[in-house]
């Protein structure tokens, strides 16, 4: 008996041993040389590096441009509420019981699914200056086009609308309508008897049974709005015009392989770190509370 257990542990162990030797090799390691690099001043290449103590924190705090892409990063997670308010608002139409509602999901979900590179450069051309569709059609309403992505005040609405367009249908569109569907019909139909109308069962039905649904995709959202950037500043604006679209993400790596300061750019990913998990914390604290 004995035998047969350890050879089913041994088993266990054997399926495991793959992803957690890829996860301790790829994932931990980095992580904690990145926290011995960040008290250096290295270049990713010369040996040794040279120890500096908090020098790279210290500089961080007072970087100018460090704030700057801090204030890049706040201002389009503005798009967060907006991106939640309009999967909401899907999810709610998706789940209604019509003839063919799995082809509208799919159509709707189809962008997520998507490469991120094949939809930067779709909405690269779409907000081009010349000859986009974009500024086509606000000339045909006689309205002035911008200069999306080259302008530094439209730059960053441009990739909140962009990013509207891709969430909206996606994962939290999906977590709302099992959400939907998981909560009691009878709760709906004792509302109707009592004469509630649609706003009213909304507010007092709907949005309170998904509430641990809101708290997660909020949670999620925030967490990823920190993280997130790299990929479309790199492909559609390199982090401009004049460095509007530089987020965190951008900029960490701009310092690591651009300018080779992997000393900079590991103490800059640490004050990320903690600063998403401080919001994170916080948020857990007060939203856990109201779930409850």
């Amino acid at each position: 008996m004995m035998t047969k257990i350890w050879y089913k542990r041994f088993a266990v162990f054997g399926f495991l041993a793959p992803n957690l030797f890829g996860f301790l090799l790829f994932v931990s390691l980095p992580v904690l040389a990145s926290i011995a690099i960040s008290f250096f001043q290295w270049d990713g290449l010369t040996w040794p590096p040279r120890f500096v103590g908090l020098d790279n924190y210290v500089e961080l705090f007072h970087d100018e441009k460090f704030r700057r892409v801090w204030f890049n990063t706040l201002i389009l997670m503005t798009g967060i509420p907006l991106n939640i308010t309009v999967s909401l608002a899907l999810a709610l139409l998706l789940n209604r019981k019509l003839r063919g509602i799995v082809i509208y999901r799919t159509i709707f979900f189809l962008p997520t699914i998507t490469a991120g590179v094949a939809i930067y450069l779709l909405w690269q051309w779409l907000y081009n200056p010349n000859y986009g569709p974009v500024n086509a059609f606000l000339e045909w309403c006689n309205i002035p086009a911008p200069a999306w992505l080259q302008s530094t005040f439209w730059a960053k609405p441009a990739l909140i609308m962009m990013n509207l367009w891709i969430a909206a249908g996606g994962f939290n569109t999906v977590l709302f309508l099992a959400g939907l569907q998981n909560i009691n019909p009878e709760l709906y139909e004792a509302a109707a008897i009592d004469g509630a109308g649609c706003a009213a069962r909304f507010w007092n039905i709907t949005l309170p049974q998904l509430r641990p649904t809101l708290f997660f995709i909020v949670t999620m959202g925030v967490i990823n709005g920190f993280q997130s950037g790299f990929e479309q500043a790199y492909v559609m604006t390199r982090g401009g015009p004049d460095g509007s679209t530089t987020t965190v993400d951008f900029y960490i790596y701009d310092l690591a392989y651009r300018e080779y300061r992997m000393g900079y750019a590991s103490a800059a990913a640490w004050i990320l770190f903690a600063v998403v998990l401080v919001v994170t914390l916080i948020h857990w604290r007060h939203g856990k509370k109201e779930v409850e």
